[in-house]
């Protein structure tokens, strides 16, 4: 069982993560443990290219956001970022819900390894990993990173 500390951090992130403004659109609801981050969402037909299915920046969006905050779940201290992302889609999406799984994989100094896969249903429809590196803006700057609950 995660401390009560672990459990507030975890509290506080899903705050800041639901509460982006780029989620307003998306909204994604998230779940996190000790390494690992659940992510999902409904498949919107306005995030559709011309030929009718997910754009793959909403690929990209769900795998990287499940890769860092699985970082985040252990790192309580600084906003981290994205210095690559590898993302490889294997299926077209045009209806459902999607969800994405993140595992954190190794830390080394300031830098973190993490992969991701995405679910339609029972069918993966994208996987990809990352590299990630510590910034220097305290979590604590980030003003909807505050309490849980309020």
């Amino acid at each position: 069982m995660p401390s009560s500390e672990r459990l507030d951090h975890w509290g506080r992130l899903v705050r800041m993560y639901e509460t982006a403004p780029v989620n307003r659109y998306f909204e994604p609801r998230m779940e996190l443990g000790e390494g690992t981050a659940r992510l999902s969402m409904p498949v919107k037909d306005s995030s559709f290219h011309a030929g009718g299915s997910l754009h793959g920046s909403v690929y990209f969006k769900m795998l990287d956001d499940a890769a860092v905050f699985a970082i985040y779940s252990i790192e309580s201290e600084v906003f981290v970022v994205t210095t690559a992302f590898t993302t490889y889609i294997l299926s077209p999406v045009s209806a459902g819900a999607l969800e994405a799984t993140g595992t954190l994989l190794s830390r080394s100094g300031r830098q973190f390894v993490a992969r991701s896969e995405l679910r339609c249903g029972d069918e993966i429809v994208a996987h990809g990993n990352g590299v990630f590196t510590r910034s220097r803006v305290p979590l604590s700057a980030i003003p909807t990173y505050g309490s849980p609950g309020g």
